[in-house]
């Protein structure tokens, strides 16, 4: 799928789209990591139609990738998998099921634009069409970029932070590069 949220695309395992998921619109309830998504659906702050975003879990923002079967499982064992959607620059595992997009590229600690969306931003979500957009202009996008600050690393020594500073995209197999 391709959108502004995704200019270098992501992906979705649509056989495991709920039919009424395939296509969705929300507001964006946002988060830097995934204990903080999991804490919010545990505690029921999520709810029918949102649209949770988990950024900073990508291969430099985690650093690694991590697997987000825990976000996923937790929306499954609140009810809320035919209703939520689920959007990360992080991965899913074979056994995630929902409307789960990942490997999100741009990743927010790149600078995409999912690291630009905000509380209550409307998602729009098309997985026939593969499309996926927030309805924020350009412009908007571009303004809150220039006012953005990029997260600190989690890492800040050893192989890990050499890995997230010479990692590329998902997209292009987050493999470190030679620099």
């Amino acid at each position: 799928m391709w959108g502004n949220i995704a200019q270098e695309g992501c992906v979705v395992k649509r056989s495991a789209v709920a039919p009424e998921m395939l296509k969705h619109s929300g507001p964006a309830r946002v988060f830097d990591c995934e204990e903080d998504a999991i804490d919010a659906i545990y505690k029921g702050k999520i709810v029918d139609g949102d649209v949770v975003v988990i950024r900073y879990e990508g291969p430099k923002g985690g650093p690694g990738m991590r697997e987000m079967l825990n976000p996923t499982s937790a929306l499954a064992g609140m009810k809320l998998d035919k209703t939520v959607a689920l959007i990360t620059d992080g991965r899913f595992s074979g056994a995630s099921r929902g409307a789960s997009i990942g490997h999100v590229c741009p990743e927010a600690a790149s600078g995409g634009n999912i690291g630009l969306i905000q509380e209550g931003d409307i998602i729009e979500i098309d997985i026939p069409g593969a499309k996926i957009n927030a309805k924020v202009s350009d412009e908007e996008f571009e303004t809150r970029r220039a006012n953005a600050k990029l997260r600190e690393p989690n890492v800040k020594s050893g192989w890990l932070y050499r890995y997230s500073k010479q990692v590329a995209e998902s997209c292009k197999g987050a493999v470190m590069n030679e620099d």
